[in-house]
């Protein structure tokens, strides 16, 4: 069995960004960037399918600049068999992305695709859905465990209710929860060997797929300050402004 890992490179989750003076986008500029948390949650779990004899190869592949070659290295210290990067200077968005995934899975034809429910940056939440739709294949989204039996793949996901279990044939696409498991820490030896790997590199335009942007960004801004808090002295006072808020509203 072949598992594809679609794994994104975003801003590390530990660095607060902030907005262009212009408003145009987040200032990104000279600020650290890692690979997706959930996508490195899906890059564990096929890891671990690997460990367990259910795959023999895992391939990563990531979409956008040569800079993300520095998380294909990332996937391929960690235990990855291969790393595809397709290259595009089109600020993809979900619908374009789901399109070059296709091309891709296509291409290699594995039996399981799994990459994280969302992106740290953008949190549409949107690429698994839409590639499992134009792939025509089932779906597990929000997963926080996987289990394969032969062609048949069951997963537990999360939902409002708290959770609910589903077996689908395979092949399948799957998005992964942080739930799932804890990423392996990734040793400095590995990381060093993981330069020295090739990494497939193939212009997006050699798929012929339409990726332009379906949406316009219009403007960027930092949410409102908060308003300043005040104190009471006793629980009566509280009472009396609780009450006279609720009569404002009122």
């Amino acid at each position: 069995m072949k598992i594809l890992v679609a794994i994104k490179r975003v801003v590390d989750y530990n660095i607060k960004v902030s907005v262009k003076q212009d408003g145009s986008d987040v200032d990104i500029e000279g600020v650290k960037m890692g690979i997706n948390p959930f996508d490195e949650n899906a890059l564990e779990e096929a890891l671990r399918l690997k460990e367990k004899g259910k795959a023999k190869e895992i391939v990563a592949v990531s979409l956008g600049s040569p800079a993300n070659q520095d998380i294909l290295r990332h996937a391929l210290a960690m235990g990855a068999d291969r790393a595809i990067l397709v290259e595009t200077d089109t600020v993809l968005q979900p619908l374009g992305v789901a399109k070059l995934l296709k091309a891709v899975v296509e291409r290699e034809v594995p039996q399981i695709v799994l990459l994280g429910k969302q992106a740290a940056d953008s949190d549409a939440g949107q690429v698994g859905q839409m590639l499992a739709a134009l792939l025509d294949c089932a779906q597990g989204t929000y997963v926080s465990a996987v289990n394969i039996d032969n062609d048949e793949v069951t997963v537990t996901r999360e939902v409002d209710g708290g959770t609910e279990d589903l077996a689908m044939s395979l092949p399948a696409v799957l998005t992964a929860d942080l739930r799932l498991n804890e990423p392996r820490f990734v040793k400095l030896p590995n990381l060093m060997m993981a330069r020295k790997k090739p990494i497939e590199i193939i212009n997006a335009i050699e798929f012929g797929v339409d990726t332009a942007p379906r949406l316009n960004l219009l403007n960027v801004a930092e949410p409102p300050a908060r308003k300043a808090g005040i104190k009471v002295n006793s629980v009566q006072e509280l009472l009396q402004k609780l009450n006279d808020l609720e009569g404002l509203q009122l």
